[in-house]
């Protein structure tokens, strides 16, 4: 499988919210649609009107089909829209998901080095939020992110709060 990077568009916001879909884990909370990430205020923020300064995110295109398959990108958050645990106002969080059919295929992996070394010329530091349950915890930790809060996530389970330096 061939797959190439180009950067976050505001035409990707459908896709960017499809990927909120499977990076929220919404199909293991009952959801059953895409559309459902769109309508939730707590998923929303991280997509809503992209392309605002120091938006910086991926999409990885299929090179056979031109169709996307996942993204990675990092917004500013700030006062109450900040994930719960964030450090501060000025440290973005990340959001990243792959289509489920090419999920452990290297995809993800190579979308966060990209978007992390992309937003390292403008930030000092990322965070995420990931359920415990997650083995992608694993991949966030090989690149460098540590735990640094624990968190009751939207549904009501435990949540890492994660942070990687860049500077």
């Amino acid at each position: 499988m061939h797959y190439t990077f180009r950067p976050v568009s505001s035409e990707d916001e459908p896709f960017l919210r499809e990927m909120l879909y499977y990076a929220a884990h919404m199909d293991e909370d009952g959801e059953t649609s895409a559309q459902t990430a769109r309508h939730n205020p707590d998923l929303a923020k991280y997509v809503a009107e992209w392309g605002r300064t120091g938006d910086i995110g991926f999409v990885a295109v299929e090179s056979d089909t031109n169709r996307p398959i996942g993204a990675a990108w990092v917004r500013l958050l700030t006062g109450g829209d900040k994930l719960p645990g964030a450090i501060d106002d000025t440290t973005p969080e990340l959001a990243i998901a792959v289509v489920p059919k090419y999920i452990g295929k290297g995809v993800g992996t190579r979308l966060l080095a990209q978007v992390l070394d992309a937003a390292k010329a403008v930030y000092p530091a990322v965070v995420l939020s990931v359920r415990a349950t997650n083995p992608a915890k694993r991949l966030y930790e090989r690149l460098g992110f540590v735990v640094i809060d624990e968190i009751i996530n939207r549904v009501g389970g435990k949540s890492f709060v994660m942070k990687v330096n860049l500077r």
